[in-house]
């Protein structure tokens, strides 16, 4: 394998020469880069990444450390699959001249310290962190040797992030829902203890109260289990508790949720929209574009939240960031209005809510 000084000698300069054609770090006159460029190519020359890393302590690679690839086939009640993070993300470190390395978790919270380890052999010049849904997370202290951007996920020490604006996206689908006509809106909810739920039905609860309408406690339900064991069963107990307090339109905590509240109020002979319309959460167009009719749906901006966080890691690295910058940037997103939700200017039919047979 040729050397460094096999290409000097080819070409009839100084190590130090090819050096400076390789970095470009110094100025080499053309007839003398070329005489390089040329020997480099007739001996079939590499470059030592690895040598130019150890010498100029930047390595030109970033680390994502995601769940996305191993869990993207399923459909999670996080939300959508973390892909699009990646993909978001990849999109503006390629402009950047730099190379994303991802490393899967596995969705296993055991192995992350290896793989933060392995980054740092590598010598990686920021890290993206990704969790798999909205909520907090605690990381080893040794990441704080780099800068690091926290994607989906915040912890106590303040570190930079970016988040979904959940709050904020509850907020204007409600708010859209009262301003088609609807007052009467029940909202079946992710679990309790996740993050997003809180700030959601904190959303919900602001449109009401900035449109000046009343909340009905009995038209919020938990719809979701932490674990999905029995969980058939909640959603329908969940959707025949919302139904007796007589609402228009169902708002479901994801897209998942809602194709099955699609089925569940078939089977009760409730027509949609005619009679009931539904929205839910992520735009996961998989299932919001191929029911019928098609899912309203708030979205989820994961690519933009991918897309966000690399520019504000590249921003990190570069000294570059704004003053008085936050760490925590929230990313909001539109609604998508499709034929599931109906204004409440066309008449709506009785409800039929029977119970299951059983």
């Amino acid at each position: 394998m040729a050397t460094i000084y096999d290409v000097a000698k080819a070409a009839g300069v100084s190590p130090k020469t090819v050096s400076r054609v390789m970095n470009g770090d110094a100025p080499v006159n053309q007839a003398t880069r070329e005489a390089v460029e040329q020997a480099m190519l007739a001996l079939n020359y590499v470059p030592s990444s690895a040598a130019r890393t150890m010498r100029s302590q930047r390595s030109g690679l970033i680390g994502m450390i995601t769940g996305a690839i191993s869990t993207t086939h399923q459909f999670e009640d996080a939300g959508l699959p973390e892909i699009y993070l990646v993909q978001g993300a990849q999109r503006v470190i390629d402009q950047s001249n730099r190379t994303l390395l991802i490393a899967d978790s596995g969705g296993q919270a055991e192995r992350i310290p290896t793989l933060l380890q392995t980054f740092r052999e590598h010598r990686v010049e920021g890290i993206l962190y990704v969790a798999e849904y909205h909520r907090e997370v605690s990381l080893p202290a040794t990441l704080r040797d780099r800068p690091i951007v926290l994607v989906n996920c915040f912890d106590a020490e303040d570190t930079p992030c970016v988040l979904p604006d959940d709050e904020g996206g509850q907020f204007a689908l409600v708010d859209g829902l009262i301003r088609r006509g609807h007052q009467r809106i029940a909202y079946l909810t992710l679990p309790e203890h996740q993050v997003a739920c809180g700030l959601r039905v904190s959303g919900y609860r602001r449109a009401h109260t900035q449109n000046g309408i009343e909340i009905d406690e009995r038209l919020i339900q938990v719809g979701a289990l932490p674990s999905p064991t029995h969980e058939y069963d909640l959603l329908w107990d969940a959707l025949d508790r919302v139904l007796k307090a007589e609402p228009t339109v169902i708002c479901c905590a994801n897209d998942k949720m809602a194709m099955r509240v699609y089925g569940l109020l078939r089977e009760r002979g409730i027509a949609i929209p005619q009679q009931m319309s539904v929205a839910g959460y992520d735009d996961y167009r998989m299932i919001a574009e191929h029911l019928h009719p098609g899912l309203t749906s708030a979205e989820l901006p994961y690519g933009a939240m991918g897309a966000r966080a690399a520019d504000k890691l590249l921003r990190l690295m570069s000294g570059t960031t704004k003053p008085n910058e936050p760490n925590r940037e929230l990313v909001s997103a539109p609604v998508a209005w499709r034929e599931s939700v109906q204004s409440r200017d066309v008449n709506v039919t009785q409800l039929n809510s029977r119970r299951r047979e059983t």
